[in-house]
């Protein structure tokens, strides 16, 4: 059978994008020489990704990249950068046969499927995490520097990198960048496509140093003790692609309130529209507070901030007992307790910062939110769905899409009373093209039944293995793999793990990590037979 794909051609991209992943290792050696830790599992990395990726680009001489191969290329690309960026955490905990001995034989990353879980988590920048220990007694600094380099990597896109910064990518760099762009499309900023993916990773890149030099500010300053370069370093790396992997088990809560109120700005930007960004500096600032989106987006993150923060502020919000088998104890409720009942700044910094959090898909805390009422927590759950601005770095289903859906059903509602009648749905004053509708409801249509099943999936299999899960935490769990959120509820909430799942839900999660990054579409069509024959 003739196909209609080329599939070597897709190949080849993959192992060009492959063999460049051993630039950003350099970055976690370095860190290992800085701190005197072992370098072995960095120098057989760099070794593996290009001794593959060059095999890779054998495959096919002058790759010819249209939409098929787009999909294809942008699909394997995450597998194959989640494949090799696990070997340091295996490399760490296993060692080298007659080499070298492991470093951290108790690390919980020596089992592949969570050294799997994690890399995916890590590209994908969902931030969910099955490290049993979040400390440096059970993790090298540099090891810990390539799980937050992985985020970093995959919140702009490897694949848009790599088009911004690989000639040969350059041909077809629109169809890569379609492919692998988060929400309904991306705008073309310059006449050239790499010129626009630089301009993106520019504003990335800018906010992401301004964030670290700010942080360490406060550290300078004696306004946020625990924030020093390695820390401020780790969480410019995994704030601006709405990550959240911190190297402190606490997440933020481990950090200042100062730290805390500079870190929520910065998660709003990365849940923003980047193009937007590249029009504020090019001269256009207005653009920003006239886009229909962010405006959107601001007052969402505003309502429902507004609402938890007077929750938290009277005390309903939040728990008094401790439900049986949470690992908090009574004291940490009582501390909470006191610290924000009838505070105004707490109330309200605790309540923006998770939101945010969850709305951007960042998945830090400032608190550990499983201290609050099912409520507020049912809050969070609704928040998990709605999502960042297309273009953004954020996942989930993402505002644009929620708002087209709500202005089309209005319009059903109009055509239904007066049938004569021909109405668009506009966005920004333009019509929304008809088929980029219907692809809007497809995506939300497969999101939705994707949650559903994967629930009830995840539920059976924690049954199985005699792990205890509300139905809350199952659809949690589920919300935050499929939306690249990170946390959820309960036994994976925000000072939690992944660990206690069995490793076939954890295998699960990595193929929801992907296809949610994905936007799931590009995914189903793979499996399609249509996409393959001719």
């Amino acid at each position: 059978m003739k196909l209609r794909v080329d599939y070597k051609a897709s190949l080849r991209l993959v192992g060009t994008v492959l063999k460049y992943l051993a630039v950003p290792l350099c970055f976690p050696l370095v860190v290992a020489l800085y701190y005197g830790e072992s370098v072995l599992p960095f120098v057989l990395t760099m070794a593996v990704t290009v001794l593959v990726g060059m095999g890779l680009e054998r495959l096919a001489e002058e790759p010819d990249i249209g939409a098929r191969e787009g999909f294809l290329m942008v699909a394997t690309t995450w597998f194959a950068v989640t494949l090799v960026g696990a070997i340091p955490f295996l490399i760490e905990a296993h060692g080298v046969p007659f080499v070298a001995p492991a470093v951290h034989p108790e690390s919980t990353l020596g089992n592949p499927a969570n050294a799997l879980f994690e890399t995916m988590s890590g590209f994908t920048t969902t931030g969910a995490t099955v490290l049993g220990d979040i400390s440096f007694e059970t993790h090298t600094r540099s090891i810990m520097m390539w799980r937050q380099l992985t985020q970093w990597l995959g919140g702009m896109g490897i694949v848009v990198l790599a088009v911004a910064i690989l000639p040969e990518l350059s041909v077809g760099g629109a169809q890569l960048m379609d492919a692998e762009a988060p929400g309904p499309g991306i705008e073309k900023l310059t006449p050239r496509i790499a010129e626009t993916a630089r301009a993106l990773w520019g504003a990335y890149l800018g906010l992401t140093v301004l964030e670290i030099v700010l942080l360490y500010g406060l550290h300078v300053t004696g306004n946020a003790p625990n924030m020093d370069v390695y820390n401020a370093i780790a969480h410019g790396l995994t704030t601006m692609p709405t990550g959240g992997f911190s190297p402190e088990a606490r997440s933020i809560e481990a950090f200042s309130a100062a730290a805390q109120w500079v870190i929520i700005p910065f998660m709003i930007a990365a849940g923003t529209n980047f193009a937007l960004f590249w029009h504020v500096l090019t001269g256009e600032p207005k653009r920003l507070f006239r886009d229909t989106e962010f405006k959107s987006y601001l007052g969402i993150i505003g309502v429902i901030s507004a609402i938890l923060a007077a929750v938290l502020f009277v005390g309903d919000g939040l728990v008094s007992v401790a439900p049986v088998g949470e690992t908090y104890d009574q004291f940490y409720l009582e501390t909470v307790r006191t610290a924000i009942i009838g505070n105004v700044e707490p109330s309200l910094r605790q309540s923006l910062f998770q939101v945010v959090s969850i709305i951007t898909t960042t998945g830090y805390a400032s608190t550990d939110f499983n201290a609050w009422s099912s409520t507020a927590q049912y809050v969070l759950l609704f928040a998990m769905f709605i999502g960042g601005s297309a273009g953004s770095t954020g996942g989930a289903i993402k505002i644009v899409r929620w708002y087209v859906i709500l202005k089309s059903l209005r319009r059903e509602l109009f055509t239904t009373a007066h049938p004569e009648a021909i109405r668009p749905v506009r966005l920004a004053g333009r019509a929304v093209d008809e088929r980029a509708i219907r692809g809007i409801y497809a995506f939300t249509l497969l999101y939705l039944v994707m949650f559903f099943i994967s629930t009830g999936l995840l539920h059976l299999d924690a049954a199985r293995i005699d792990l205890n899960l509300s139905v809350l935490e199952s659809m949690s769990a589920v919300a935050a793999t499929l939306g690249n959120v990170g946390p959820g509820f309960g036994v994976v909430g925000p000072m939690g793990s992944y660990l206690d799942f069995s490793n076939s839900s954890k295998l699960y999660m990595v193929l929801l990590m992907w296809m949610g990054r994905l936007e799931i579409l590009p995914v189903f069509v793979l499996f399609t037979p249509e996409y393959w024959r001719r």
